[in-house]
């Protein structure tokens, strides 16, 4: 399904809702049981306080990464996230009542009601978690097309990816270069619509490796209109990956397909949510920042910050600043290379700063100046665009939009060091400026928390 311009695969919704419901109910109930726990409040605020607790609990939820479809966790790891959570939660609730006095949801009421949360959240996930891969929230697909176009859906590899359809069938189509070799490859022997409505599909993805040999447009038609939907093969995997496939564009999907444009309120509205979110993370964390500034004084003396060119909105180099979690000249050979995994030049306190992102608090500045947002594309050094752009499709495309601290690539791949983690990168850069808007990007936003917390993809 999609919601507020982005893709979210339908368990992942039913879960989400699910469990505001628990998070709301699990207060609700127990300040209906125990009136003593509302301080004789009336039912009307107790409904009031059920539907903030459940907010911010979902809030929560999602920080700290539960509702990514990609998530592969074992049960201790859930459960920890759920504490962690309903520990947001908390503080959510902490500062409604702050900045929302009229609220004044009772202490005690909130801690019992995230103990008996913490219960029923794992009942309720380990639940429903079990039907998010079964068929009744399966799309039946029929694939027209079983060349080299159709064989990128049996190149997915992820479990997450293929969660959302079940493949009926390959139909071999006269545009098709080659066939793919699998058992579900079933050339027609009926006319398409009455094959889709024989197998009760839902879905018809169109990847032909030709369009313009025999494209059965009238039979597509009768299907559409019969309530099948038709999809394109790109479109078809956008939806259910997350990102765009580069291979596989052409720049008249580029120009046609929704998405790409960012209208000025939009850019208005980024802006604002920058400087307001830049100057409230600059003082909650100022005394973090001068934390780490003594200590890489003390360890490994001046400079205390790192300065690099790097290319931002529409290829313009802008310097980027950053802690200091190297060794002193680190690239005295004069060639930029990344950084890999163990790098010996990153010093015992630049480590440390790495896999807590402390090193990227200084970027602060670089949003207040204009150069940066907070969520978009992570911008690179020109050394890096410059061969990459020769190598990779669309790689300068990515530069549309401000590059961010935080961005979907980041919350959908791990740190990269390689050519084709670039092209992996830039797939998912893709996407999120064909969705780019005020929404997902607050969606990046919380979901960075668990970046943070768990020290995703440091090196």
């Amino acid at each position: 399904m999609k919601l507020l311009g982005h893709y979210v695969p339908l368990p992942i919704a039913l879960l989400a809702t699910a469990e505001f419901a628990v998070a709301a109910a699990a207060l609700f109930l127990l300040g209906l049981l125990f009136p003593s726990l509302r301080g004789g409040a009336g039912l009307d605020h107790l409904w009031l306080w059920a539907v903030i607790f459940g907010v911010t609990v979902s809030i929560g939820l999602t920080a700290v990464g539960l509702y990514q479809a990609k998530q592969r966790l074992r049960f201790e790891g859930v459960l920890a996230r759920v504490v962690v959570s309903l520990g947001i939660a908390a503080i959510c609730v902490a500062l409604t009542d702050l900045f929302f006095l009229s609220f004044d949801i009772p202490g005690l009421l909130c801690a019992l009601s995230c103990a008996v949360c913490a219960v029923l959240l794992g009942v309720t996930r380990g639940i429903l978690w079990r039907w998010v891969d079964h068929r009744a929230f399966q799309r039946r697909v029929v694939v027209y097309g079983a060349g080299e176009r159709a064989a990128s859906l049996l190149r997915l590899r992820r479990r997450s990816d293929q969660r959302g359809f079940n493949i009926v069938a390959f139909v071999p189509a006269l545009g098709d270069k080659t066939t793919i070799q699998d058992p579900r490859v079933r050339p027609l022997v009926c006319p398409l619509s009455e094959f889709s409505a024989e197998n009760e599909v839902d879905e018809i993805v169109i990847a032909m490796d030709d369009r313009r040999e025999g494209f059965p447009i009238g039979d597509l038609l009768k299907c559409k209109l019969s309530g099948v939907a038709v999809v394109d093969l790109l479109t078809f995997l956008e939806r259910e990956t997350g990102k765009v496939k580069v291979d596989l564009m052409n720049p008249a999907w580029l120009i046609f397909s929704d998405g790409f444009q960012v209208a000025q309120r939009s850019r208005v509205a980024t802006r604002v949510l920058d400087i307001a979110a830049a100057v409230v993370l600059l003082v909650a964390a100022c005394w973090a920042m001068v934390i780490v500034a003594v200590l890489i004084v003390i360890t490994d003396g001046r400079p205390v910050l790192y300065c690099q060119r790097r290319v931002g909105l529409m290829g313009r180099p802008f310097t980027l600043y950053k802690f200091r979690s190297m060794v002193k000249n680190a690239e005295s050979d004069g060639t930029a290379r990344w950084a890999q995994l163990g790098d010996a030049r990153v010093t015992k306190v630049g480590a440390i700063l790495r896999k807590l992102r402390l090193d990227e608090l200084p970027q602060i500045f670089n949003v207040l100046r204009g150069h940066m947002s907070l969520v978009g594309p992570r911008p690179e050094r020109p050394e890096f665009v410059e061969r990459l752009s020769q190598v990779i499709p669309y790689y300068h495309e990515r530069h549309v939009v401000k590059p961010g601290i935080t961005g979907w690539a980041q919350l959908s791949y791990p740190y990269g060091s390689s050519d084709q983690d670039a092209m992996e990168k830039l797939q998912y850069d893709l996407y999120y400026i064909k969705h780019k808007s005020l929404i997902f990007d607050l969606m990046v936003l919380l979901q960075t928390a668990e970046v943070v917390l768990w020290g995703k993809g440091a090196r």
